[in-house]
């Protein structure tokens, strides 16, 4: 079977708004089920891939932070 995570989470997600993510977000920290962070993930490279190196690099500041 072959799976496209991506794809489907980027269906799924297709058309929310910002209360809407920010809940798909919060929701999946919250409940801290492993099967949510593919989904994560997804949302995090669609983070990566709109942001600048400026934008990135706080990103990456903030992860070496909490790591």
């Amino acid at each position: 079977m072959d799976l496209d995570i991506r794809r489907a989470v980027l269906h799924n997600l297709s058309g929310n708004n910002k209360q809407q993510l920010q809940d798909t977000v919060v929701d999946a920290i919250q409940d801290g089920q492993e099967k949510m962070l593919p989904g994560l993930g997804v949302l995090f490279e669609v983070l990566w891939n709109k942001s600048d190196n400026t934008f990135r690099d706080q990103m990456l500041t903030r992860l070496e932070q909490g790591v």
